[in-house]
């Protein structure tokens, strides 16, 4: 049986081909590419091969290995102090988002709480109520309903103002770094300035501007608005420098010099080809500032430039308590500051662990 001959390619068509098989090409690729030549190289010159200098993995090699979640898995299972932290966050983060099926006492709710019950100390100390584990407040509602309560605010404003600084940061960068030119020059610019103030003090005065010109009589979703944007202010500038650095980096590899060559516009190559190589330390900084983030929605709520001073959180309670510390009532400002420093370390220990992990040259 004779084989069908070879179709015979045109010049123009063979090189499309290889202008796809170069874009196809990412830095895994040219890694192993490179870790191979290296290693035929030694081999040819008579020298003996050291034992790291390895030759490439096979496809088979690749598909054996295992997930990135796997790898994830395994570094927490190395670092007993990571393992801890992972479940004190889970811990929290769950009685945060069922808190209303652990206490049946409603913060909101003023029917639940008497002033009567003000100030009652802990169940386990002479005077409590077993009714109340960890107390009441001031106005006699239950401080674990409000520690409750006030976990779950802080840690969605905390999560949300991360995740926006991550995408405006990094949308930022991207398009400098791509880009350059007046665009890099005048993200820079603003990244001096954005750094010229103190996060704190910028979120503090963009705060107070903004209420200045709503008026205080806004509404709630206005007051969490402008929370949110208080808190991105500074909170982009990280992944725009990361990113920019690294798109800079991307913009001459072989790959997107093949996707550009092929016809593709700007954004898709921006978005499928750079995007993707860039994403590795944007996750390790998202991962280390939310603890930052709950942080400073504690700081300003505790100046009182936060959320409402009737919506209980973590950062009011603290200052409500600190206004009964010294007259004996610690318990209204204790529980709450540990919540709030357990989760802020929590996080920052999983986002120094999840830095290692991503990063070979950072591994044991």
């Amino acid at each position: 049986m004779t084989k069908a001959p070879h179709p015979k390619l045109s010049s123009a068509q063979r090189r499309r081909e290889a202008l796809a098989r170069l874009a196809r090409r990412t830095d895994a690729d040219r890694l192993a590419e490179a870790s191979a030549a290296a290693h035929a190289a030694t081999a040819a010159a008579g020298a003996a091969v050291p034992a790291f200098a390895a030759p490439a993995e096979t496809a088979e090699a690749q598909d054996a290995r295992p997930s990135f979640a796997a790898r994830i898995r395994r570094e927490v299972r190395e670092a007993p102090f990571a393992a801890a932290a992972f479940v004190v966050l889970a811990v929290l983060l769950g009685s945060a988002a069922f808190g209303p099926m652990l206490s049946p006492f409603d913060p909101y709710d003023p029917t639940t709480y008497d002033i009567v019950d003000a100030n009652f100390p802990p169940s386990w100390i002479d005077g409590g109520d077993p009714a109340h584990m960890l107390g009441t407040d001031d106005q006699g509602r239950d401080l674990l309903a409000l520690i409750l309560s006030g976990m779950r605010l802080s840690f969605l404003i905390g999560f949300a103002a991360a995740i926006l600084s991550m995408v405006l940061g990094v949308g930022a960068g991207l398009v400098a770094g791509y880009r350059g030119g007046w665009a890099d020059a005048l993200l820079m610019r603003l990244c001096d300035v954005a750094l010229t103030f103190p996060a704190l003090l910028a979120a503090l005065l963009f705060d107070g501007v903004m209420r200045a010109v709503v008026g205080e009589g806004a509404g709630t979703t206005t007051t969490y608005v402008v929370l949110l944007a208080a808190m991105t202010l500074t909170g982009w500038v990280p992944y725009a420098r990361t990113v920019r650095a690294l798109a800079k980096q991307k913009r001459g590899e072989d790959y997107v010099s093949a996707a550009r060559m092929m016809g593709e516009g700007a954004a898709t190559v921006m978005l499928r080809h750079v995007l993707p190589n860039v994403m590795g330390p944007v996750w390790v900084l998202l991962a280390m500032n939310v603890g930052g983030a709950v942080m400073t929605e504690a700081t300003l709520s505790f100046l009182g430039v936060g959320v409402p001073p009737t919506t209980p959180s973590l950062g009011t309670l603290i200052r409500i308590g600190s206004d009964y510390v010294l007259s004996g009532e610690w318990w209204i400002a204790f529980f709450p500051g540990s919540v709030l420093a357990l989760s802020v370390l929590s996080v920052n220990i999983l986002g120094d662990r999840l830095r290692d992990a991503l990063n070979p040259m950072l591994r044991r």
